[in-house]
């Protein structure tokens, strides 16, 4: 069977012509012109079109923006609702920030599977806004999602770095915790879940929602039972203000920041003392130069060879971010599933399109109801949701990647 690779062929276009995605499959032609829209020019460098094409007998529609890092003023960003813990819609967050398109972003807290425990609704992976880190990933076997693929992590991501050049990375936490002459390693931020035994801190990024969520679970299953030992510190002014005492629901104050411990990681917080010494040091690395910007993904396809052990089975909506040699093209895609008019595709074939459209790296972000791609016309004040979301309207999401530009 031929790949979408084989079957797709995307027209190369400029920002001033019109063109058509070519529909191939085995013996078939190039669609007709109104298959395809035109390319609208959405600011000097960016572009968006619709696309279609038939993989197997199955129809799917697609959209694609397409960014010049180069360009004059054009850049990539993470969207999101403000707090951590919080979710909105992309085209609330595009309209709120200004750009120009944007897409959803990361898998995240999606539904509540611990009695009384409410979902948080973060995100899985990273978050990296502006080049300070704004949370860490959960671990791996507590992430929503497809099953990670081999050598795969939720601390994954696809971002900007400080060169202005787009690329995969990995992300991982570094965070110590120093109390007078004794250093503790801690292991998670502004995360839903902590691993057995660890120590979170959860600033005032991290909102008003629970912070109980991230004591449930275990290592190696998302829904084992919540933690029976857990316990709790705020600090400020490099003191402890608060604590150490049982994990409760309460406010975090303005300027505090409160640690959350389970299993061993409550035991060491319970040697602290109220008024006693207490500092923080944590930063994101993995990556150099380090990201500007940078969400959490699920990497499909790198230096143009697709990651092994995806799934070809179940079709579906999808979102993707890809980049081309050199990292200064960055492609938002989403193509939409579970209609007669699109059946989607599978993250295998997903990761076809993206080689086909001309990436070298992508990655897959949320899918199915979260799948949206929004454009915002020149001279318009609101923007466009030009899929077709598959829950009917738009999913509020945890975050999103948005593209900026000079009208």
């Amino acid at each position: 069977m031929l790949s979408i690779g084989d079957r797709v062929r995307a027209v190369a276009c400029s920002t001033a012509a019109c063109c058509v995605v070519v529909m191939c499959s085995a013996g078939a032609v190039a669609s007709r012109p109104d298959r395809g829209g035109p390319v609208v020019r959405l600011a000097p460098g960016v572009v968006y079109r619709a696309f279609h094409l038939v993989d197997g007998s199955k129809p799917v529609a697609g959209h694609e923006v397409r960014a010049d890092l180069r360009a004059p003023g054009v850049s990539v960003g993470l969207l999101h609702p403000g707090p951590v813990a919080a979710r909105t819609t992309v085209s609330a967050m595009v309209n709120g920030r200004a750009a120009v398109a944007g897409v959803n972003g990361d898998f995240f807290d999606i539904r509540s599977e611990h009695p009384g425990v409410v979902e948080t609704g973060s995100a899985g992976g990273p978050e990296v806004a502006g080049g300070r880190p704004r949370k860490a990933a959960v671990p791996d076997r507590q992430r929503f999602g497809p099953s990670l693929p081999p050598g795969g992590s939720a601390r994954d991501v696809f971002g900007i770095g400080l060169d202005g050049v787009a690329r995969l990375g990995r992300l991982r936490l570094d965070a110590v915790l120093t109390t007078g002459r004794s250093r503790h390693a801690v292991d998670g931020l502004n995360q839903y879940a902590l691993p057995e035994n660890g120590i979170g801190i959860f600033t005032s990024l991290w909102g008003a929602a629970s912070r109980v969520r991230a004591t449930c679970g275990s290592d190696t299953r998302r829904k084992a039972p919540c933690a029976a030992d857990t316990a709790r510190v705020w600090i400020s002014g490099g003191r402890v203000t608060r604590g150490p005492e049982p994990l409760t629901d309460d406010a975090i104050p303005p300027g505090t920041t409160e640690l959350v411990g389970r299993e061993r990681g409550a035991r060491t917080l319970r040697t602290l003392t109220a008024g006693g010494p207490a500092r923080l040091a944590y930063r994101l690395t993995g990556a150099e130069p380090p990201f500007a910007e940078a969400v959490g993904a699920y990497p499909i396809l790198r230096d143009g060879r697709k990651a092994t052990a995806l799934d070809d089975e179940v079709r579906a909506p999808h979102t993707a971010v890809g980049t081309g040699p050199g990292g200064h093209d960055v492609l938002l895609v989403v193509v939409d599933g579970r209609s007669e008019s699109s059946g989607g595709l599978t993250m295998s074939g997903l990761a076809d399109l993206m080689a086909a459209l001309g990436a070298s790296d992508a990655a897959a972000l949320d899918s199915g109801g979260s799948s949206e791609l929004v454009t915002r016309l020149p001279g318009r004040p609101t923007v466009t949701v030009r899929n077709v979301p598959s829950d009917g309207r738009e999913r509020p999401v945890a975050n999103g990647l948005g593209i900026f530009a000079r009208s």
